[in-house]
């Protein structure tokens, strides 16, 4: 009795299962909008039917049933790009971002054959699937406008999807600045899938015109040399949690890159122009009188302080990055010669305050050059042997001679004598008779020498030179004149071969 009683309660109850399985089903056919007649139907209704939670999942993708991989195509409008400071390292890129791919589940062709697209704004998008991207070089971004204005879905008869979103976003430049000013910078847009790996989703540059620039596209500081588009895979993984959930596999990824050259124009007028002219007026003072302290010291340091405030305005727009810059290289050339004609002002305006006068074996660089470096013991030693001749004459230069105002040897010029000293026959040296200016005149300009008197030909002879420590001071001013203008100009040559053939 009781196996019976059981056994008919479980036939009920499958009984009652089976009739509420039933009414459920028909309930659901009831519910379930049909989509005959969809041309009467209006935009927003037959959406509605097409859409509706009873034949269509947003979050599946198009091809679930059937497995295939789903192609998102991708193109790009560029309107407007600007290149920030080189110290912030990105650039804001003003585009529009169009999307293309195929859902099988929306073609209505059959339903509603004389309706050729359906267009809606956000409202749509948010009843059906749309791929979700991300740019992985961000550093922010957000739509121009409001959401309804600037994002726009198209459905076409056979079930193709274009999704049109005009944004702005702030990307990331990983910059290098070896060549500053004169520098071309690579950046791009990455575009990666956020949720789906590539096994199941590809991304796809359209073929034709994959990104188009605007007509009306002007940079200020940079010029557009290139641009290109690349596909590409990455990797994610767990370890550095690069995509959504920290999940691995291969995900595709698009990107676009152009190249800019910076304009060199601003830097050449603002700064290296202005720098040459600073270094140049630095050589004035090789013109003023070497005991000028004032006046040359002056000149010296505000040339010095005029170039590191113009160089240092420049550099506040820099990042501070380990490695030396192309300007940095410009800067430290033009300060060291700059600093260089103060210390060629320090040296010469030392010698002008020596009071003996040197002893010059030729009156050449090389000599005059040894001889003011010498330590002073060393020139107190040559002074004593060179005095310790009893036979030793002296005669004053010609050029020293036609300056003389004064017959008295003390007078004011006799400092500024070139003189000349015969040795005696001890030391092995030639002895040199010493002539007026009056006499050279009358012997036609040529020197007479003992022992060659009648002779037209100069003997052989070695003579001893003095100069007065003025003197060699006004040399070596005169000397650089030339000097430095000409290694200025090598060092250009250098420089810019430099910074344009490597």
């Amino acid at each position: 009795m009781n196996s019976k009683t059981l056994l008919s309660s479980a036939i009920l109850l499958l009984f009652f299962k089976s009739a509420a399985g039933q009414k459920s089903l028909q309930n659901t056919l009831v519910d379930c909008p049909s989509l005959e007649n969809g041309d009467s139907y209006t935009q927003s209704e037959f959406l509605s039917r097409l859409a509706h939670e009873c034949r269509y999942d947003r979050l599946l993708l198009p091809t679930y049933q059937t497995g295939e991989l789903v192609y998102v195509h991708a193109s790009a409008y560029v309107y407007f790009i600007q290149p920030a400071e080189a110290h912030d390292l990105n650039f804001k890129l003003h585009f529009l971002l169009q999307l293309r791919w195929t859902d099988p589940r929306l073609a209505y062709a059959l339903y509603s054959p004389e309706r050729t697209k359906i267009i809606g704004e956000s409202d749509l998008r948010q009843r059906i699937w749309v791929p979700h991207l991300y740019m992985s070089n961000e550093q922010s971004s957000s739509l121009m406008g409001t959401d309804s204005k600037d994002v726009l879905i198209s459905i076409a008869p056979d079930g193709e999807v274009l999704f049109s979103r005009r944004m702005q976003a702030v990307l990331y430049c990983w910059m290098n600045l070896q060549k500053f000013p004169f520098d071309e910078q690579k950046c791009s847009m990455n575009l990666e899938s956020w949720k789906y790996n590539a096994s199941i989703l590809r991304l796809m540059w359209e073929k034709d015109d994959p990104v188009r620039l605007s007509s009306e596209l002007h940079l200020t500081e940079y010029s557009l040399l290139d641009f290109w588009t690349n596909e590409s895979v990455v990797r994610g993984d767990i370890v550095n949690m690069r995509l959504g959930g920290g999940r691995s596999g291969n995900y595709s990824a698009l990107k676009f890159t152009f190249k800019l050259g910076r304009e060199v124009g601003y830097y050449l007028m603002d700064y290296f122009i202005p720098s040459m002219m600073i270094v140049a007026m630095s050589w004035v003072t090789f013109w003023l009188q070497a005991d000028a302290s004032a006046p040359r010291i002056t000149l010296g340091t505000s040339t010095m302080l005029s170039f590191i405030t113009l160089a240092s305005s420049q550099a506040k727009t820099l990042p501070k990055v380990s490695y030396i810059k192309a300007s940095e290289i410009w800067f430290l050339g033009c300060i060291g010669f700059i600093f260089s004609a103060l210390v060629e002002f320090a040296f010469v305006n030392t010698i002008w305050r020596r009071k003996k006068v040197v002893n010059l074996k030729k009156v050449n660089s090389k000599y005059i050059l040894k001889s003011t470096l010498t330590p002073r013991l060393a020139r107190k030693e040559l002074q004593k042997e060179l005095q310790s001749s009893p036979q030793l004459t002296k005669s004053r230069s010609c050029s020293s001679l036609q300056q003389e105002t004064s017959s008295d040897p003390a007078g004011p010029g006799y400092n500024n004598y070139l003189t000349v000293h015969s040795f005696p026959s001890a030391l092995n040296l030639p002895t040199i008779t010493t002539q007026s200016y009056d006499e050279l005149i009358a012997s036609g300009g040529r020197p007479r020498t003992a022992g060659s008197e009648g002779s037209d030909e100069p003997p052989k002879h070695h003579t001893w030179t003095q100069m007065t420590p003025q003197e060699i001071a006004t040399w070596i001013d005169k000397r650089s004149r030339v000097l430095f203008p000409l290694l200025f100009i090598f060092f250009n040559i250098v420089y810019w071969t430099f910074v344009y053939c490597l």
